[in-house]
């Protein structure tokens, strides 16, 4: 029997040690300071992040995380550790399990480290994003290989591939969404994803002819878009949308959370919410199968400022579903998605000696 130690390793993307303008600033600054966040010439992008950005969003982030903020500490923060202790309950004696950051506490390299001390010399990687895309799971898996392959005995690494069609995730998101979309009445579904830049999409186009280049081009998952993010957040409404029974024209799909005035993928969830309120949806409920725990883009961006924005335009109640957080099957489709990884793994000598560096970003 092999005593080689396995572990693994959750990465969510992060979150300022507390609600402050000065922890939110070094939050800010880490993050942005990644060229696969803000891809832009180095030399830009430390004038804009240095001189427009930390100065003047800072301080509104800072207020924003406040009025989410809870008396243990950042939602996201309490969400993600409460997944990684059931996890850790679910795989005690078959894996070692930590949680990391890719911005902020606790780190990868911090994450890393406790788990080589336990003696650790198999990793698996869950990026906690079910779409991929190079500003999050493709940054996150870099720099998770960078950390690891920093000592001279480089170990053992997989990781656990987007998870935005599997069936255990589908499954435990509609099993939480169901209850509240009932209880709301709603009489419409809003699947809010978080953006991204819309030439991130464009540079994962296998033909370089597909990716919105049609209102279509994401109506179904093609070789030509199999890596696209915006493609694979609308295959999971649509099989989120199969699971809860909605009808055709009782949900749609947008996108929040961009930054700066280059096109982000489109409809923007700020345009849509007036025009369904516009259409004459009264009681709006909102999914974010982007995000596996409620953070601030779901608590203070939807939650208020959407439903503020809601209500100001006609509608009687906006409803947020939670993410799945630390729900037990949440943490059951993350031991199952660990367990198919590591067993694909095994079963494909060749998957189970590729590099570990990806060779696409995302």
């Amino acid at each position: 029997m092999s005593s080689t130690r396995k572990g693994l390793l959750l990465v969510n993307l992060g979150t300022p040690d507390a609600p402050e303008t000065g922890a939110v600033r070094r939050y800010l600054r880490e993050f942005l300071s990644d060229p696969r966040v803000l891809d832009i010439h180095p030399v830009g992008r430390w004038f804009l992040l240095n001189l427009i950005i930390l100065p003047f969003r800072s301080p509104k982030s800072a207020h924003a995380y406040r009025t989410i903020w809870t008396e243990r500490g950042s939602p996201l923060m309490v969400y993600s550790r409460g997944l990684a202790e059931a996890v850790a309950e679910r795989l005690a004696g078959e894996y070692e399990v930590e949680l990391a950051m890719r911005y902020g506490n606790p780190s990868l390299p911090d994450a890393v480290a406790r788990l080589r001390a336990r003696g650790v010399s198999d990793f698996t990687v869950m990026p906690l994003y079910p779409q991929e895309a190079p500003s999050s799971s493709g940054s996150s898996l870099a720099r998770t290989y960078e950390v690891l392959s920093e000592p001279w005995d480089v170990p053992n690494v997989r990781a656990v591939p987007a998870f935005y069609d599997h069936p255990a995730f589908l499954d435990a998101f509609a099993r939480v969404a169901r209850p509240v979309i009932t209880e709301a009445r709603a009489d419409h579904v809003l699947f809010s994803f978080h953006g991204v830049p819309e030439r991130h999409v464009r540079r994962t186009d296998a033909s370089g002819r597909h990716c919105l280049a049609s209102g279509g081009c994401c109506d179904a998952i093609t070789d030509a878009n199999r890596h696209c993010y915006r493609a694979q957040c609308f295959a999971t409404a649509r099989e989120l949308a199969k699971r809860l029974g909605l009808e055709p024209q009782g949900w749609s799909v947008s996108f929040q959370s961009r930054l700066g005035r280059t096109p982000w993928v489109k409809p923007y969830t700020d345009f849509v919410l007036p025009e369904l309120a516009a259409r004459g949806v009264k009681r709006l409920a909102v999914m974010c199968p982007a995000f596996v725990s409620d953070c601030l883009e779901t608590l203070e961006e939807v939650a208020l400022r959407g439903r503020d924005q809601f209500l100001a335009s006609g509608g009687e109640s906006l409803t947020l579903v939670p993410s799945l957080n630390a729900d037990p099957a949440w943490a059951d489709a993350v031991v199952r998605l660990v367990r198919e990884s590591e067993a694909a793994a095994t079963s494909s000598p060749a998957a189970a000696a590729a590099p570990a560096v990806p060779d696409r970003p995302g």
